[in-house]
């Protein structure tokens, strides 16, 4: 189907493919946290019409992988994209970033990438639920299965919830604002050691669930030692493929608990999108805060130089004529 563009994030995946950080298929056609009406579809599209309005995913189960088969599609082995590539005016072929590539005015995405939601939603906020929102929430509610009394300590600021959140950042910034999203403590890990820390914070056990939202080797240490015996460590950040992590085996083994990658917060995005947009229509997730400022599309690259300076949560890009 062709989706018409009318809000789409720029999020630090996106600058990992432009740093080729993930892989080197350039020339790439970045964007992916997008949402926009449907403009056309193929004769075999039942999921969507022209006119919906819809919030694009890097995940669509294909329904008949071995992950899917056994009734777990958030794990689907062969996630279905457009088959046909966008091109350059010239003809060359795009690497469209996590199959999306929303960058552009119109994208081409295979059907079930698009979700349909309530058109009540603001673009610019829908858009985020594409990824970096789903993959924070999806960390916490469908990775961790935070329960009720549970303590969690969040390596890299932006998830909240639980009746002790511990927020922990380099960044002031950032942590005032995990404050006013909820946190209930806070941690400058530029000041302090986190890991001792987070154990004052919790009467010297660590937290239930910790979670790595930065992508870094030594944050991923620092998470993994915060954690109470037993307890689990999610990690959402996403690493470079250069990166390594050195842990003692005792240390691994001693611990127990749980160490699980998130992949995309697990989820399922014609169950969850809907769930959150709804969260967001009835103001008990205000996605809005997360909208740090709306940009042209020739404004990217300076967007980019915002994130590495820590200077916004989410630049979006608007196509005012969507």
């Amino acid at each position: 189907m062709l989706v018409r563009v009318q809000a789409c994030g720029v999020c630090h995946t996106d600058l990992h493919y432009r740093e080729g950080a993930i892989n080197d298929e350039f020339p790439f056609l970045l964007g992916h946290e997008a949402s926009g009406k449907v403009e056309a579809v193929g004769p075999d599209v039942t999921n969507v019409a022209p006119g919906d309005f819809v919030v694009l995913a890097w995940r669509a189960p294909c329904g008949q992988c071995r992950s899917c088969l056994r009734g777990r599609p958030w794990y689907c082995f062969d996630s279905r994209n457009a088959s046909q590539k966008m091109t350059l005016e010239d003809g060359t072929p795009l690497s469209a970033a996590i199959g999306i590539g929303a960058f552009a005015e119109v994208c081409l995405v295979a059907a079930g990438q698009a979700v349909k939601v309530d058109p009540a939603a603001r673009p610019e906020a829908a858009g985020l639920v594409g990824c970096g929102i789903m993959a924070g929430y999806g960390a916490i509610m469908n990775t961790a299965r935070v329960e009720r009394g549970d303590t969690v300590a969040v390596f890299g600021c932006g998830l909240v919830g639980a009746c002790k959140v511990i927020a922990v950042d380099v960044d002031q910034r950032k942590l005032e604002l995990a404050r006013q999203f909820g946190a209930t403590d806070l941690v400058d890990s530029s000041q302090v050691n986190p890991v001792s820390a987070i154990r004052e914070l919790t009467g010297g056990f660590g937290a239930d669930v910790t979670v790595e939202a930065v992508g870094r080797p030594e944050v991923m240490k620092q998470a993994f030692h915060a954690r109470d015996h037993a307890g689990t460590m999610i990690q959402s950040g996403v690493p470079n493929p250069k990166m390594r992590v050195d842990l003692g085996m005792l240390d691994f083994y001693g611990r127990g608990g749980a160490l699980r990658p998130s992949w995309y917060g697990d989820c399922l995005p014609t169950r969850d999108f809907p769930i959150l947009i709804d969260l967001y229509l009835r103001g008990r997730y205000d996605l809005d805060r997360f909208v740090s400022e709306t940009i042209a599309l020739d404004q990217v690259e300076e967007a980019f130089a915002k994130m590495q300076r820590n200077e916004v949560l989410r630049s979006v890009v608007v196509f005012p004529d969507a």
